[in-house]
């Protein structure tokens, strides 16, 4: 069974409101929405708008997306991180998306390393007792930029607070086969991020600072069944028994078509999954 979520980062240039981004999610089959923290900031001014709104329309915030400090004050960090569960609270969600610092495992010192471990250890007690999980994204330059690097730096943390939002594209990125990778995360991993690139040498484009400028490259991003990773390989792989968590990850144009079309032909694949179990 598959849990679908748009992110609202994909209409971060869009001037459209949640209820609209809501209801659009609901028409489109979708079961959730991926909030930005940064979004989630800026309706603090509508109480309104909130986890039980959203289950009225059968909906729900899978998970608040942010990033937490790994340098500077400790103290810095962890009032950031109050803010964001006391923000999870509100939306009725656990999990927080964060990224393990901004260094390729590969390139870290020994006492870089360890500064992120400790800190990581203080976030997720913190993040414990507000009844929240920390979800670190596979990702490029950051210690989660592969499998092995992901499994190091969760048994060295050794925190039942710290999970993983498996980006599918990001670990195919570092030459890894991702149902593989999923198989040997599995009992961390709490969500998913599914996207796609037209060639693998175009990978570049979602850089941060490209992906999240207004006038950045969009070369290479297709649809997600039409791009160079076998998706339909990867669900048609995913257990049955086990309800898996995902968000559509757009940063093109034209968002509302392709996250509805995303979602329909997903929907059409676990349908025909389903028939022949």
């Amino acid at each position: 069974m598959m849990h679908l979520s748009l992110c609202t980062i994909s209409f971060r240039h869009h001037l459209i409101s949640l209820p609209e981004l809501a209801t659009f999610a609901a028409r489109s089959g979708l079961d959730g929405i991926e909030l930005w923290a940064a979004h989630a900031r800026h309706l603090r001014d509508q109480p309104g708008l909130n986890g039980q709104w959203l289950k009225a329309m059968n909906l729900d915030v899978a998970m608040l997306s942010d990033y937490l400090p790994f340098q500077g004050p400790l103290h810095t960090g962890q009032e950031k991180l109050t803010e964001l569960c006391e923000l999870a609270q509100h939306w009725g969600t656990r999990k927080l998306r964060i990224f393990a610092g901004q260094t390729a495992s590969a390139d870290a010192s020994a006492e870089h390393y360890q500064q992120l471990v400790m800190r990581l250890q203080q976030y997720c007690q913190q993040a414990h007792s507000h009844g929240c999980e920390l979800l670190l994204e596979t990702h490029p330059d950051t210690f989660a930029d592969t499998t092995q690097a992901t499994l190091k730096l969760l048994g060295d943390v050794n925190h039942a607070a710290l999970k993983v939002n498996l980006d599918v594209l990001h670990i195919w990125e570092a030459h890894e086969d991702p149902v593989k990778a999923w198989h040997l995360l599995s009992p961390y991993v709490h969500h998913l991020h599914f996207k796609n690139i037209s060639r693998r040498e175009l990978l570049p484009v979602f850089a941060p600072a490209n992906v999240y400028s207004a006038a950045g490259d969009r070369s290479g991003l297709v649809p997600l069944f039409e791009g160079a990773y076998d998706y339909q390989e990867f669900i048609n792989k995913l257990p049955r028994d086990r309800v898996h968590s995902a968000s559509l990850e757009w940063f093109g144009p034209d968002p509302h078509w392709t996250v509805a079309h995303d979602a329909q032909k997903i929907r059409a694949l676990s349908s025909a999954k389903k028939c022949l179990a």
